[in-house]
């Protein structure tokens, strides 16, 4: 078996059924553990993997094992498996504040882990995933990771300390997003639109909008600019965001969500 996951939730979905379709790993050597019946069911149609309810059985047979459990569960889960884990074995962790520090202090003995922050975009093959592995792996293991990763979208090797700003632009972005979206699609409501046709629109001007940035290179502020004609609807829409402290508003939340990231 060379693929394991411990937690079949959204994000272990993502990541199977990424590779699978990559056709990077087949799904008769995938595992996965879950300790509710529904999750193990779900994958194991949606997926075609073999599940287990037993976690020790998905670390024993892994060769790579995702632990996808929240970060509350992590030191139980740990306890649990690592006198199984083996000295050759990858271990990934998608959680958030768990240090590499942390990780190898709970395992009690040389572990390779990569530690992950990817985002639920990866459920649409378009994540965005910070990487960062311990000493113990090499060149090899880490490229293999990335392959896997890059299944669900795209990655970056980042180093540790940057870990909880990467939750708050990133891991955590992707609802500040929707937030924005369903707001604009409130307001297009608000002027007669239909609300199907109000997300569409608002759902592609944030991925056109997106796109723009990681394909033509220039600054946000450049982009913006060149939709603010002077004396414009823009610019007029521009102006009531600064005044309602729109950006403030952002930056203050991504702080809030960096700090609680650091003390989980």
């Amino acid at each position: 078996m060379k693929l394991g996951f411990i937690g079949t939730g959204n994000m272990a979905g993502a990541i199977m059924g990424g590779i699978i379709r990559a056709g990077m790993i087949q799904p008769d050597e995938i595992i996965g553990s879950d300790t509710l019946p529904a999750g193990r069911e779900h994958v194991r149609k949606e997926y075609g993997i073999h599940v287990t309810s037993e976690n020790r059985q998905a670390a024993q047979e892994a060769e790579i094992l995702f632990l996808s459990v929240k970060p509350q569960f992590y030191p139980a889960v740990i306890s649990e498996i690592k006198d199984v884990v083996r000295e050759k074995q990858l271990i990934i962790t998608i959680a958030p504040g768990k240090t590499l520090d942390w990780l190898e202090e709970q395992f009690g003995k040389k572990v390779k882990i990569v530690r992950t922050m990817p985002n639920t975009p990866a459920m649409a093959g378009e994540g965005m995933t910070a990487v960062c592995p311990n000493t113990f792996v090499d060149k090899t293991e880490l490229e293999y990771v990335l392959q896997i990763l890059n299944t669900i979208g795209k990655t970056e090797i980042v180093e540790e300390r940057l870990m909880d700003a990467v939750v708050s632009v990133s891991g955590s972005s992707p609802a500040y997003v929707f937030m924005m979206i369903e707001a604009m699609a409130d307001a297009a409501v608000a002027e007669g639109m239909p609300r199907p046709q109000a997300y569409r629109f608002a759902a592609q001007a944030v991925y056109g909008s997106a796109k723009m940035v990681l394909e033509t290179g220039k600054h946000p502020g450049e982009l913006k600019d060149m939709v603010c004609s002077p004396a414009g609807t823009t610019i007029e829409a521009v102006r009531i965001l600064e005044q309602k402290g729109f950006r403030s508003a952002l930056i203050e939340a991504m702080k809030a969500c960096a700090e609680l990231s650091r003390g989980l």
